[in-house]
């Protein structure tokens, strides 16, 4: 596809530039005028590659964006949210930190750019055989992974059902079913998939903590502790969902671990719509290693508050800080970041500070949206890999004043708790803990790598 950064020559002029000839050093050259940015050559491949995923009949957009004349209708809607960056969901800032993710949604500054020309311009349809070729999504009632990973979930764990009355408080649906496996197994992929299409209307978020008779910690490195508590770690949170995210796949060298007798605790977040949605389940997919087959590494999915409880103060009309730091017991590589908070969050960062005090920005989440929790994964070779003794610093921004367009009521006195109009501040972030002649491995691996890139660069 080719971008046309041009909007229109002599915008607003009603003048049309001609193909002429002008006289360069003598010489006679033709001069072309820029083309006009259209839908079908420029704006409709950027719209079918990014946005139709979600908006679409059936999906979980509120307006659907396959063709040009719905498309056209919000044209002024469509370029408002990309300009601002709400739309698509990718809300990292990306002046400072990693940048490189396996997930990026994000446009670029170019197709930003032609989007907001082409509907400044007039909205040209352009040439219907220029259009990008139909789309093919897959089924939302079906398992999102399973493409990717070679098949169906190896086993599947269903919430039990619960009945959600169409008024009333939120609901948190806290049951405990069995994992069926008679030996332990290494998993290498999980998903998270609400009912459809109700499930997808009712259901806030999703936890799943997985509870079982451990012995020690298999397949973690000798000196990793739980970081707030000081003591061994648990197997703790098994996945998260909520909208944004599907699952997680595992690197090729970690995975998570299931022992008999292991049990999934479920926390279902529900909210009324108006109308009955009896007998609802959440079921996880979860596809799992070959038996006998033991990754290197465990991945531990880490639940971290930057601000809970009474740290948790939030005066009306007033924008606040708040911070937490993690000290990590050995060598780790951080997966992802993820942030969480509710309808007054807007930011929140995630910094290293390194034994020799070395600070650096690992992510800075800018404009956060409360109704999207956007799991940033870090491709293989920009994850960050840090040494033991590195201090993870948390911080989180929420907005209490007129001014954030989400805020329910900037009168009231904001504190932490489980509803949407309370607010808390998490981060989730999947860490694989290392041992140290693996950390020393891979530092001297990427410092190889860079130099490689450096010496092939040069001049």
């Amino acid at each position: 596809m080719r971008i046309s950064l041009w909007s229109r020559v002599l915008a607003g002029s009603g003048a049309v530039a001609l193909a002429g000839a002008a006289a360069v050093n003598g010489t006679d050259r033709e001069v072309k005028a820029p083309e006009a940015v259209t839908w079908a050559s420029h704006v409709a491949p950027i719209i079918r590659s990014r946005c139709e995923e979600c908006h679409r009949p059936g999906s979980i957009a509120p307006m659907s964006l396959t063709n040009y004349d719905e498309v056209k209708k919000v044209a002024r809607q469509v370029k408002q949210r990309v300009q601002s960056r709400t739309m698509p969901p990718w809300h990292i800032d990306k002046t400072v930190g990693i940048q490189e993710f396996k997930n990026d949604r994000s446009l670029t500054d170019a197709e930003i750019k032609t989007i907001g020309d082409w509907v400044d311009g007039g909205m040209a349809m352009g040439d219907a055989k220029d259009l990008p070729p139909a789309a093919t999504w897959p089924d939302p009632k079906l398992w999102q992974l399973a493409g990717s990973m070679g098949g169906q979930p190896d086993l599947v764990v269903k919430s039990k059902p619960y009945t959600l009355a169409p008024k009333g408080q939120d609901k948190w649906w806290r049951p405990q079913v069995d994992v069926p496996i008679t030996e332990p197994r290494w998993v290498r992929a999980i998903e998270v998939k609400p009912s459809y299409p109700m499930g997808r209307r009712v259901v806030h978020h999703v936890l799943t903590s997985l509870e079982q008779p451990e012995k020690g910690i298999t397949n973690l490195a000798s000196s990793a502790e739980h970081a707030e508590h000081g003591g061994p770690m648990s197997a703790g949170l098994f996945m998260e969902w909520a909208l944004g995210k599907v699952g997680e796949v595992f690197n090729a060298d970690a995975g998570k671990l299931l022992l008999p007798g292991a049990k999934i605790r479920w926390e279902v977040h529900y909210y009324a719509i108006g109308e009955e949605v009896p007998n609802d389940e959440v079921e996880l997919g979860i596809w799992l290693y070959p038996k006998g087959y033991t990754p290197k590494y465990r991945t531990i999915l880490n639940f971290w508050n930057v601000a809970a409880g009474s740290e948790l103060d939030i005066p009306p009309g007033q924008k606040t800080m708040t911070q937490n730091f993690v000290v990590l017991r050995a060598p780790a590589r951080l997966e992802n970041f993820q942030p969480h908070m509710h309808m007054r969050g807007k930011a929140m960062m995630m910094e290293a500070v390194y034994p020799d005090g070395k600070r650096e920005v690992l992510s800075h989440v800018n404009n956060f949206q409360w109704n999207w929790h956007v799991n940033y994964i870090y491709k293989d070779e920009a994850a960050p890999v840090l040494p033991k003794g590195t201090t993870l610093v948390f911080t989180a921004w929420h907005d209490n004043t007129a001014q954030n367009p989400n805020n329910p009521d900037p009168e009231q006195w904001v504190g932490w708790g489980d509803r949407t109009v309370d607010e808390m501040a998490h981060a989730w972030v999947d860490v694989t803990y290392l041992e140290q002649a693996d950390f020393d491995r891979i530092v001297a691996e990427r410092k190889k790598a860079k130099e490689s890139r450096a010496a092939t660069s040069s001049p």
